[in-house]
């Protein structure tokens, strides 16, 4: 198959709330939208950019600038028989993962809209439900937290992220888990912390958490798997597990129990897969994290968690907890079972909300 038209569109479509971590804040999405047509059928993908390198060293300037200076021409120029191979199209373009997401994400969903069957079928996804929770940015004080998290679970998530930072851990996940003795609860540091405080993140230990997630640096595994023999809560990556090879060394060194896999952040569906097999391979579980994604990179996402090693609740949730309206007709809506239900209709499932998408629309360019 030959790609015959790529559409970008830069967004800017406002949260419901600011959504604050340990390193940045957001109060709105800059994500990149990505159409792409073949043989009369469409796709859509997303990478869910930020306007500052916090999270990654990419931002939607360098990824706008990759799509169309290399990565979008690379992909037109390409004859692809199947979505696994999209991958290696852009193997000499080495890093910009996010920017190759975005990309990929459409071309799987075009080939499984051309298919007549859904992304998760595709990509070999077992489960019609996904289990989900919700992801608490840092807060003002606790009683702001407690009135907060209380919100989340009347709504009807039974697990919750909290986001914490030097000086914002200890006794914020005591208040939780004062209040909520039976909640399924983690924490996530967002690579803030040092080896140097692992004795401080030893305290943690005495709440019964689900994960500890990302403390140290973003890059790194071997001081991680120093950190795993002194703390006893279970350490998850996220930030250091780019690849497959990178999932290995940490399976290897013991640097984790757990993975945070955001395909996003891998650079695609298919080198997702392939960390989800290698980690069902070692006994290790994994789950799928959020990256604040609209409707169409949250129906990706829901694809991919329902891959038989998603074991854990991931950081999907229902597109209302992020959005007074998003870019889709058909949003996600929380199960009474704290799920989201997996579409199976062809490709991701998302209903693109055309007119709204252009309306949040700052930037477009079409490459054909």
């Amino acid at each position: 198959m030959k790609i015959e038209r790529i559409e970008l569109r830069r967004i800017h479509l406002p949260y419901v709330r600011r959504f604050e971590t340990s390193g940045w804040y957001h109060d709105a999405s800059d994500a990149i939208i990505v159409r792409v047509d073949a043989d009369g059928v469409t796709g859509w993908g997303e990478a869910p950019m930020s306007e500052g390198p916090w999270y990654n060293e990419e931002t939607y300037q360098t990824a706008w600038f990759m799509m169309e200076t290399y990565l979008g021409p690379m992909l037109l120029d390409a004859d692809i028989d199947d979505a696994w191979q999209t991958r290696h199209v852009f193997n000499r373009v080495r890093a910009n993962r996010m920017a190759k997401s975005g990309l990929e994400f459409a071309v799987w969903d075009l080939f499984a809209r051309a298919q007549n069957v859904s992304l998760s079928k595709l990509l070999g996804g077992t489960r019609d439900k996904v289990e989900v929770g919700v992801s608490v940015p840092i807060q003002p004080d606790i009683p702001a937290l407690l009135e907060t998290v209380g919100g989340y679970l009347n709504n009807g998530y039974k697990r919750v992220k909290l986001k914490i930072k030097p000086g914002w851990d200890v006794e914020p996940t005591r208040a939780i888990r004062e209040r909520w003795p039976n909640l399924r609860l983690q924490v996530d540091g967002n690579s803030i912390y040092h080896l140097s405080d692992a004795e401080h993140l030893k305290e943690l230990d005495q709440f019964d958490l689900l994960l500890n997630e990302q403390p140290l640096d973003h890059d790194d595994i071997f001081d991680h798997a120093k950190l795993a023999k002194i703390i006893a809560t279970p350490l998850c990556l996220d930030e250091s597990i780019v690849s497959p090879d990178h999932a290995r060394w940490a399976i290897e060194l013991n640097a984790c129990r757990i993975i945070n896999i955001k395909p996003t952040r891998i650079g695609g569906l298919a080198d997702s897969v392939e960390i989800h097999n290698l980690a069902q391979a070692a006994g290790m579980p994994v789950w799928h994290g959020g990256m604040l994604e609209t409707g169409i990179g949250r129906a990706t996402n829901v694809a991919l968690a329902s891959l038989p090693n998603f074991s854990l609740p991931g950081d999907i949730s229902a597109n209302d907890r992020y959005f007074p309206r998003d870019i889709v007709q058909n949003p996600f809506s929380l199960n009474s079972d704290s799920t989201l239900t997996v579409p199976t209709g062809p490709g991701n499932g998302a209903v693109v909300d055309e007119p709204f998408l252009d309306a949040v629309t700052q930037e477009r360019l079409v490459l054909q």
